[in-house]
């Protein structure tokens, strides 16, 4: 299955399809007046992939969640699960633009059975520092984590990853801790669980220092959870001809994992622009050296994702050079 997406702020997949192979083009358009730079995002989209036994492509539903008119009128990129009770629980980081002083990571909750959004509250926002991506998931154990960036300096290279835990379904937070120390390292993508247990949570060093060129060595790379010790453990890191980052990542077997990554670059399209891709045949331990796949990439964000039928589902930009 390959979903094609011009710039769709985030999606949610659920249960198993009948669907072998589904393509969907959608595009986001700014509002009028407001200019969009390097896949900025004033109004937030969600689309639920209703993959149900019964679902085909005609019953993929998308649905406005908010625009700038709730709290942090700037809002990227966004992050959803489903919680055990049913609940969606949605966070981004919003402020006056991606750049600003005052960003901050904002949550909101769609109860069960319920077609209204609770007004977003922030839940994580570091004293005199601007927070970045969030991803927020929910462990087999019920534990919900949130991981988020939060930007030390003038770019994204000068990033680390902070986390909480919630364990009553997102009400409240744990204080945060710091899970990446060195500079340049960001989340985008939400951890799997693997086969014997352990969290995978991919993530990337970006960096360049420069606000319009992803650096040549950005590399992707993943933390390992190990359930045994409670301790987190980073693997190698995957280089590639142009850089790679936001790796999305799906376990085929025991020892077979593949995951597709964002390219680096400019954001200026490009002859020879594609995702790329990087395979480790250890569960998970170690990754290849990162390829160029047949898929262009624009230097947008991808998602990669097994659903509960086993069939893989890959959601990208269809474009070299068109970002929205």
């Amino acid at each position: 299955m390959t979903v094609s997406l011009h710039k769709c702020a985030a999606f949610l997949a659920h249960s198993a399809s009948r669907a072998k192979s589904i393509e969907i083009r959608l595009t986001h358009r700014s509002p009028e007046g407001v200019g969009f730079k390097a896949g900025r995002l004033l109004a937030l989209q969600f689309v639920l992939f209703l993959c149900s036994a019964a679902a085909t492509a005609q019953e993929i539903t998308i649905e406005r969640v908010f625009g700038p008119e709730q709290p942090g009128r700037y809002k990227h990129p966004s992050s959803l699960t489903e919680l055990d009770n049913g609940d969606l629980y949605l966070v981004y980081y919003g402020g006056e633009g991606e750049y600003a002083e005052d960003t901050a990571i904002y949550g909101a909750r769609r109860p069960a059975g319920s077609k209204e959004w609770t007004t977003p509250q922030i839940v994580a926002d570091t004293p005199m520092r601007s927070e970045g991506n969030a991803v927020v998931w929910q462990a087999p154990d019920g534990v919900v984590w949130l991981f988020y960036v939060v930007r030390y300096g003038e770019t994204w290279s000068t990033s680390r990853i902070k986390y909480k835990i919630s364990r009553d379904g997102a009400r409240t937070w744990s204080d945060s801790a710091m899970l990446a120390f060195e500079q340049g390292i960001m989340v985008r993508a939400r951890p799997i669980v693997l086969n014997n247990g352990d969290y995978l949570l991919p993530i990337y060093h970006e960096t360049g220092q420069d606000r319009e060129e992803v650096g040549a060595d950005t590399t992707s790379l993943f933390q390992r959870y190990v359930r045994d010790t409670n301790v987190w453990i980073e693997t190698n890191r995957v280089r590639s001809r142009i850089g790679n980052l936001q790796p999305a990542v799906v376990q085929i077997t025991d020892d077979y994992l593949v995951a597709y990554c964002r390219r680096g670059g400019g954001y200026d399209g490009r002859a020879d622009g594609f995702i790329v891709r990087t395979e480790s045949r250890d569960g998970g331990r170690t990754w290849s050296e990162g390829r160029d796949s047949p898929f262009p990439n624009p230097n947008a964000a991808i998602d990669f994702i097994k659903l509960q039928n086993g069939h893989l589902m890959l959601v990208y930009n269809d474009s070299k050079g068109r970002r929205m």
